[in-house]
């Protein structure tokens, strides 16, 4: 038995099996999905589908796309022009992946496996502790009768830097922006939202989230969400894994049990106008 942990999919459903297959992917293996399990690729229906069909097998943290459907789907934003989700939202079995969907958490702590996972990564100044609690906050709504409403609030920036006075949508907002769209901060744990480049791109003040001390750090973590690291994060105890398999780079597989990584090319994306 084995557990494989995968960065973003983004509804690259061929390239998934491909990997899958050369993994040699059973019935008694386990995935990890660090989130964005749907958006720009070309089959994300396909995608959902066989990640719900393996049940107790997956596990899933939810990321901005992901988040970014299901809004979409309760009819509080629109599409965008690089949306690839009609084909979910013209399913027939869109409301069962939706609520299927929605269950998904936005942190997994396993003590057990030795591993957390996040889409975007855990704030340096949060423990693991806090971050259970402040994840629990935001997957009780989605997973309730005011998810609609969730939707309506969860865009935008601000506040950019976490208080524990905060409180409604503000609080719910601000959690959600640090586990999926969090790529560098400052030392106060100020999010910086819109750089999206490499290392070297970093705005003066602000650092990697990984490269600020971190609270969390008695269990290695997981993340997606960040392509232009190429699957790098040059610290130890945290592992980048979405190599850009949407835009034509490759989808990758972290063993677990030993660290091993596997790869698949996935340059025929590249043809794709997404």
């Amino acid at each position: 038995m084995s557990t494989y942990a995968l960065g973003d999919i983004q509804g690259c459903f061929d390239q998934l099996l491909q990997l899958l297959e050369r993994i040699e992917f059973s019935e008694t293996d386990c995935l990890w999905i660090a989130g964005d399990l749907v958006n720009r690729g070309p089959k994300s229906l396909e995608t959902l589908r066989y990640l719900k069909s393996l049940g107790s097998q997956v596990r899933i943290v939810l990321g901005n796309h992901d988040l970014h459907l299901l809004a979409v789907h309760y009819g509080k934003t629109h599409q965008r022009r690089s949306d690839t989700l009609q084909p979910i939202l013209d399913a027939p079995d869109r409301e069962e992946l939706m609520d299927w969907l929605r269950q998904q958490p936005l942190l997994i702590v396993d003590e057990t496996v030795g591993y957390a996972m996040a889409h975007a990564g855990i704030p340096p100044d949060w423990s693991l502790k806090n971050a259970r609690k402040r994840s629990a906050e935001v997957e009780a709504v989605l997973k309730s009768d005011a998810a609609a409403d969730y939707f309506e609030h969860m865009y935008g920036n601000k506040p950019d830097r976490w208080d524990s006075c905060l409180d409604g949508w503000d609080r719910l907002r601000v959690i959600t922006n640090y586990l999926t769209r969090m790529r560098f901060c400052d030392k106060q744990g100020t999010l910086e939202l819109k750089t999206k480049g490499s290392l070297d791109t970093q705005p003066k003040g602000y650092k990697p989230w990984f490269m600020h001390p971190r609270k969390a750090d008695n269990l290695p973590i997981l993340f997606g969400h960040w392509a232009a690291l190429e699957g790098s994060a040059d610290d130890e105890n945290v592992f980048a894994l979405d190599t850009g398999c949407v835009w034509g780079n490759q989808l990758t597989a972290l063993r677990l049990e030993d660290r091993a990584r596997f790869s698949c090319d996935c340059s025929a994306l590249r043809k794709i106008e997404l």
